[in-house]
């Protein structure tokens, strides 16, 4: 008599849109898609709301107030799950929210996978891997979402394994004029927070600075955050009103809608590892412009996938803008190639990385 095997029993721990970040979008997938699979899933929400609206604005009691019930989740999940899947970045989000887990886990014999994700690793590692090798000591395995993480976790003599991001091709997909642009009335975009190491005002510089020959020019921001102010100052400033408008937060299906509107999506990051909204536009058969720091020569190439820039340099932003303009072989040959360089981040090829990961680690015994 043969025995079925018993149904594999995932917990899921990280952040939840809203605000729709890429860790936030990337669990919000993984909770629907694994689902939809032979597996059981549990979710511990790392940024769940706080129940009182004035323990949002106290910041060292908002942290507490979320901490106790987060740990005693943490706690329940690793009894009762095969394996824990952690999405986790740098700074204090580690320690307050990925160390435990994998203490945790360690403790009560359960299996914790770090899934990192932090564009800011390398200098997060150098400032504190004294505090933060401990802990990932204690992981089963360590899964990063691109060549340029896994590079500086082998710097820091830390293994580790390529799975990369998750983009919804059925939500993202090649809009109807496909490889066609306006060269007088350009629609660009950029889908990012207003944080500062996002770089918009080198963006809105390149197009003050494309202006005077393409009046037409439009650019749309989408996004919300602490830059916001001073970013609109500076459209003020540059006499852009009339060019540049800003969204606010979109969901992820009005996003999808600002890419099938758009002709180039400006990436103008000073810090970065895997951006979704690079492969979101490559998807949606828009023509990309970003700098090429962190992990992005990872995932587009120069002349290929993408067009390059320096970052906090918004007249090489602006060069390459312009050629996009007047040379529409070079903008569809962009588009078409990011087309095809895209359908190896859908589910149907993530989805073999994940489940086996989870199998193998999943009567791992953890050694205390």
């Amino acid at each position: 008599m043969t025995h079925k095997k018993k149904a594999l029993h995932v917990g899921l721990v990280g952040p939840l849109p809203p605000p729709s970040g890429g860790m936030a979008n990337q669990l919000n997938q993984l909770v629907q898609l694994l689902a939809k699979e032979d597996i059981q899933v549990s979710l511990v929400q790392t940024n769940a709301p706080y129940g009182y609206k004035i323990i949002e604005n106290i910041k060292g009691a908002r942290a507490l107030w979320r901490l106790i019930p987060y740990l005693a989740k943490v706690w329940k999940l690793a009894g009762k799950v095969d394996v824990i899947h952690v999405l986790a970045n740098s700074g204090w989000s580690w320690q307050l929210f990925a160390a435990p887990v994998l203490w945790t886990g360690w403790f009560r014999g359960t299996p914790v996978i770090i899934n990192y994700r932090g564009g800011e690793a390398e200098d997060y590692f150098k400032k504190s891997i004294k505090w933060v090798r401990p802990s990932i000591k204690k992981a089963t395995a360590v899964a990063v979402p691109s060549g340029y993480l896994k590079k500086i976790f082998s710097d820091f003599g830390i293994d580790s394994q390529i799975i990369p991001n998750i983009i919804n091709l059925e939500r993202f997909i090649p809009k109807d004029k496909i490889g066609l642009i306006d060269p007088l009335q350009p629609h660009l975009i950029i889908t990012r927070n207003l944080e500062a190491i996002y770089g918009i005002s080198t963006a809105i510089k390149a197009v003050a600075l494309l202006r005077p020959i393409v009046p037409g020019i439009k650019l749309s921001i989408a996004g919300s955050g602490p830059q916001k102010e001073k970013l609109q100052y500076l459209v003020t400033k540059e006499k852009l009103e009339n060019n540049i408008i800003f969204t606010g937060r979109l969901t992820p299906e009005e996003m999808a809608k600002l890419y099938q509107n758009a002709n180039i999506m400006l990436n103008p990051t000073t810090v970065d590892n895997m951006p979704n909204s690079i492969l979101e536009a490559l998807a949606s058969g828009v023509a990309v412009v970003t700098t090429d720091v962190g992990g992005i020569p990872y995932i587009v190439k120069n002349n290929n996938t993408a067009l390059f820039a320096e970052a906090n340099n918004p007249e090489l932003m602006a060069k390459q803008i312009n050629r996009l303009l007047n040379e529409p072989e070079l903008y569809q040959e962009l588009v078409n190639n990011g087309l095809q360089d895209v359908q190896q981040y859908a589910w149907t090829e993530i989805r073999a990385l994940w489940l086996g990961l989870y199998e193998a680690s999943r009567n791992k015994m953890v050694k205390k």
